[in-house]
């Protein structure tokens, strides 16, 4: 009886499992939601290829440690550091778009609103109708067309590369802009709130191999924009006189009229929305 009583007493001092603090599950399930975001991030980049490369580089070192060969792992220890930064310059574009994306994500404003309801939306119906009705007039006569829409990334960078509008949003601005053989049919139109602010913007073209050859500058412009910013950018093109909608580096393309008023719907944001506090206050209340 005392051996198995000394066996006990053994496990419990040699196999003591540490005590689990509620900031040790918080921890791990903050970085898991970290590596989850970046492995998610890396693979619409060229950080993915990149990763596959480095996994055969590792398992090199590895194969060269487990051999203790001296001068490879001499050399390795001489390049990790270049290395690193060689991989940063390169990724320069892809980190740059990361942390503009998580400077765009209303962490805290969307938790601790206290303000009113959100009920007058980005832009108004009218609005709407009228960036709808010029679309698709433009579309019947094939009047190649690229309007920019800001949502909450502001596009002053891009407003200052053309000519200052600051008109109306009507159909028949939109369509005199883009009318071939006008001064500032050439470039970019962008539309805040109610209002043409700038026309003949130069925006950047997207590197995205997936966007196909038959599209040209208008589209590739397009995408470009929507990767940079959280806009959304109508085009019409002048080949095919079809409508495409380019928003977050994704490309939509031969729209309808139905389908864009949906998509013009969504980015308006024009719905009530209750502050958290209030939302969970009038709940409890319901309850009771």
């Amino acid at each position: 009886m005392e051996q198995i009583d000394f066996l006990f007493d053994f496990n419990r001092t040699s196999l003591h499992m540490p005590t689990v603090r509620f900031s040790d599950i918080l921890e791990i399930f903050i970085i898991a939601f970290l590596v989850y975001h970046i492995l998610v991030w890396a693979k619409n980049t060229r950080l993915w290829s990149l990763l596959k490369g480095v996994i055969v580089i590792v398992v090199f070192i590895l194969v060269a440690a487990l051999f203790n060969m001296t001068t490879i792992l001499w050399i390795v220890e001489r390049v990790f550091s270049i290395a690193i930064i060689a991989m940063v310059v390169i990724l320069q574009p892809e980190l740059r778009k990361a942390l503009e994306e998580l400077g765009r994500k209303n962490f805290f404003s969307n938790v601790l609103s206290l303000g009113d309801p959100k009920t007058q939306g980005r832009f108004s119906d009218r609005t709407l109708n009228e960036i709808v009705r010029a679309c698709v007039e433009m579309a019947k006569v094939r009047t190649g067309a690229l309007i920019v829409i800001e949502n909450n990334h502001p596009l002053t960078e891009f407003e200052r590369t053309g000519i200052e509008v600051d008109g109306i949003v009507t159909s028949q601005l939109l369509i005199n802009i883009f009318e071939h053989n006008t001064p500032l049919h050439d470039g970019a139109v962008v539309i805040k709130g109610d209002r043409v602010t700038a026309a003949t913007c130069y925006l950047p073209l997207s590197d995205n191999m997936g966007i196909g050859k038959e599209l040209g500058t208008r589209h590739r412009a397009g995408v470009g924009v929507s990767e940079a910013t959280d806009s959304l950018t109508i085009i019409v093109s002048e080949e095919t006189g079809k409508i495409s909608i380019a928003y977050e580096g994704e490309l939509e393309r031969s729209v309808d009229s139905d389908r864009l008023r949906e998509r013009l719907r969504i980015l308006q944001d024009k719905h009530t929305e209750e502050a958290p506090i209030k939302h969970l206050a009038r709940k409890a209340k319901a309850k009771k």
